[in-house]
């Protein structure tokens, strides 16, 4: 019989104040360079003096647990979790949603570095609290919540979750060319992209798409529509969005807002010649290449994200 505990990873992402010193090379410079700019270092060094403070808790308990492995969030990619890991984001709430999407049902423990500075809506405890969520999650005795994840899967293989959305478009700000396929209909866009957002994230970047939408209508004579509703977090469908169509001799816009089911996937083929590209949850630098030919299919993932609560 194997007593050895569940491994635990944890993943943590390094400050602002860290960050400023990695490119400016000193703690010094990093100073010089934030006051020259006017901005408050107290501030960056507060915010850095508290992620310190709970990662070496974090730490402490794992340290008492026994079998841990630390990284940072730039590996979260390349990195092969096993399946019954535990897994502990020290966040903000950014972290949780870019980690889980990366997990295939581990358990996912969100904590709240600074709760004065983070509302920590994926962060539901502090570091005094690990031991015991730790040991419960473990037991497999505390309670989870269910988070559904998009996915797009793309005609040669490759394929690409998000925890909020998903970005379908150009990397720059030049429009994107494709033909969408949806619910029957079939047509040629020029837009500046598409967001496919799920429940968690229907509250973000949907939301500023559906509002200014709704507005601009309403300025320009529409009628006036109810007040955006965003899908519950476990939501078993997903919203899209297309973002400024243009209709042209050579492009419609008909197909602009959805809902995209398991057995009514969203489906596009793209026809951008360069710089075509998926990516998900605001991560521009892991994406799949979205180029001539490629098809993508994008749908509901089949594992979903399950955050300890």
């Amino acid at each position: 019989m194997n007593n050895q505990p569940r491994r635990v990873v944890l993943i943590t992402r390094r400050t602002r104040l860290a960050e400023l010193i990695t490119r400016h090379n000193t703690y010094a410079q990093a100073q010089f360079y934030l006051e020259h700019l006017g901005a408050d270092f107290a501030d960056y060094l507060r915010e850095d003096r508290a992620y310190t403070t709970a990662l070496h808790s974090v730490t402490a308990t794992l340290q008492q647990w026994g079998r841990y492995q630390h990284i940072d969030r730039s590996l979260l990619p390349n990195y092969a979790f096993a399946a019954d890991d535990i897994v502990i984001a020290l966040g903000q709430d950014g972290l949780v949603a870019n980690t889980l999407k990366y997990l295939s049902g581990q358990p996912l423990i969100g904590i709240n570095p600074e709760p004065a500075r983070y509302d920590g809506i994926l962060l539901p405890f502090e570091a005094a609290a690990l031991p015991d969520v730790l040991a419960q999650t473990a037991a497999d005795k505390r309670p989870h919540k269910t988070i559904p994840l998009a996915e797009a899967r793309l005609s040669d293989g490759q394929s690409l979750r998000a925890v909020n959305d998903l970005y379908i478009g150009v990397r720059s700000h030049t429009s994107a060319r494709y033909e969408i396929n949806y619910g029957g209909q079939c047509e040629q866009q020029s837009s500046s992209g598409l967001i496919i957002s799920t429940g968690l994230g229907s509250t973000a970047w949907l939301k500023s798409i559906t509002t200014g939408a709704q507005a601009i209508a309403e300025a320009n004579g529409g009628k006036s529509s109810p007040p955006y509703q965003p899908l519950p977090w476990d939501s078993k469908k997903l919203r899209f969005a297309v973002r400024e169509p243009f209709p042209s001799r050579h492009s419609s816009a008909s197909i602009v807002y959805g809902h995209i089911q398991r057995d009514r996937p969203l489906r596009l083929r793209s026809l951008m010649t360069e710089d075509g590209v998926i990516f998900s949850d605001g991560i521009e630098n892991d994406y799949l290449r979205f180029e001539a030919g490629i098809e993508a299919s994008i749908t509901l993932a089949a594992t979903h994200g399950m955050l300890v609560q």
